[in-house]
């Protein structure tokens, strides 16, 4: 029979237990899922991941000023790719485990992961997440937003909203010492009053010195599970709130593309968080 290993915060022998070691062992010796001390960034860490942050915030920004209705999601990829590198950066997407472009683009049923193309052409009415990683000087940011094209329906335009409040939920609830399900119950319960489904197949995660560190940021859950936040940890909130069912699938020819399984509209926002003492700070915009 195998066990899985749980993650467990020693003390630095030699040294004093600070109050941080006091909190998290108080926690830990409760049987509840505490970080390791890898992925507490230094102060040095966490200012290289505000610089990629301020890069990938560029990113963005470019695409909110250059989106519309005819353009190809093949032109949006090709904006993301030429900001990243004329700022010394590299586009964490291109590559990576075989994605073969710098950003996702995903249009209406579409989750995540979409894959830029020349033959994908925005319409009036979709509604449009970009999702951008940048990795500068070694250090990753990782953010997406919604852009509605031109004027769509009042429950694609609603679905859009629910979805940054969601996140702006999240970010509210996440306080130094809390749990990710504690964000996760939050966010859930509002996309519900709301009429909509939280994704519970794909969650936020850790970032900064890779692309996908630890925790699993689930976005729906109980009160009191999952990791124990503490100052240091940096990591994304990014829910894909769903119009109809939670329940989606990957597309068999490209591997990559998330749909809703219904195929109806999904809305997501991510942004990079760093918790401090006093609450979630955002790296990226």
């Amino acid at each position: 029979m195998f066990h899985k290993k749980r993650n467990r915060w020693h003390l630095i022998k030699g040294q004093e237990p600070t109050e941080m070691d006091k909190k998290i062992l108080f926690y830990q010796n409760k049987g509840h899922l505490v970080p390791t001390r890898e992925l507490i960034k230094t102060p040095e860490q966490i200012e290289g991941i505000r610089k990629s942050g301020i890069v990938n915030t560029g990113v963005l920004d470019l695409v909110a000023s250059e989106i519309h209705a005819g353009m190809s999601t093949a032109d949006i990829d090709k904006l993301v790719y030429d900001y990243t590198v004329a700022h010394n950066a590299i586009p964490a997407c291109l590559g990576y485990e075989g994605f073969p472009k710098s950003c996702c683009v995903s249009i209406n049923e579409v989750v995540c992961h979409g894959i830029p193309n020349e033959c994908e052409i925005l319409e009036e009415g979709d509604i449009v997440n970009v999702d951008c990683t940048t990795i500068l000087d070694g250090y990753y940011a990782d953010a997406s937003r919604m852009f509605i094209i031109g004027q769509t329906t009042p429950e694609k335009e609603k679905l859009v909203r629910v979805a940054k409040e969601c996140l702006e939920i999240g970010m509210q609830t996440a306080k130094p010492y809390s749990f990710v399900g504690d964000l996760g119950n939050a966010i859930a319960k509002h996309a519900h009053k709301n009429g909509f489904s939280v994704v519970r197949d794909l969650c936020g995660h850790g970032v900064g010195l890779q692309f996908h560190e630890e925790p699993n940021v689930e976005h729906y859950g109980k009160k009191g599970t999952g990791m124990l936040l503490v100052p240091g940890m940096v990591f994304t909130i990014e829910p894909m709130i769903n119009m109809g069912t939670w329940e989606v699938f990957i597309d068999e020819e490209d591997g990559w593309t998330v749909v809703t399984e219904d195929e109806l509209p999904s809305a997501q926002w991510e942004h990079t968080f760093v918790m401090t003492d006093h609450g979630l700070e955002i790296l990226t915009y």
